[in-house]
């Protein structure tokens, strides 16, 4: 059940191409992540719901039959006896349609994948090379 028409640009056209009953599912699964990852930044990539907080933080989106999630394969590795039944892959789960969402389940994955940015984050700032070096061209090689 993928939108018909033209990419979306923000979240809220990626939701209000699908039926209402699907949308009302994509709404609670935006609260949901936003509740747990509040300084989040909304956006679309790779054309799904995402959030970005120091990096990708988690993508979902609405398909025929399932409800994508996409937590990184961290997040399905360390949540992976959680999610025994649905199916996977790397760093995807599909929830059924046919199913209840597990919100509380997507909520402690995405602040687990919170905890993991910023601590990820504040190790690069401790090693990060001295004010004087930032801009310089072996550091930053793509300058």
């Amino acid at each position: 059940m993928e939108p018909e028409h033209t990419a979306p640009k923000t979240i809220d056209e990626y939701i209000a191409a699908f039926p209402p009953e699907v949308q009302a599912l994509l709404q609670q699964i935006r609260t949901t992540i936003r509740e747990a990852a509040p300084d989040a930044q909304e956006t679309i990539s790779y054309q799904l719901p995402t959030f970005r907080l120091e990096g990708n933080l988690v993508h979902f989106g609405a398909f025929k039959k399932h409800i994508g999630f996409y937590p990184t394969p961290s997040g399905i590795t360390r949540f992976e006896k959680e999610l025994v039944g649905y199916q996977r892959s790397k760093g995807a789960v599909q929830f059924p349609l046919d199913q209840l969402i597990p919100f509380d389940l997507i909520r402690e994955i995405t602040e687990f994948r919170v905890w993991e940015n910023l601590e990820r984050a504040s190790r690069s700032a401790r090693t990060a090379p001295p004010e004087r070096l930032r801009g310089c061209s072996v550091i930053h090689p793509d300058r």
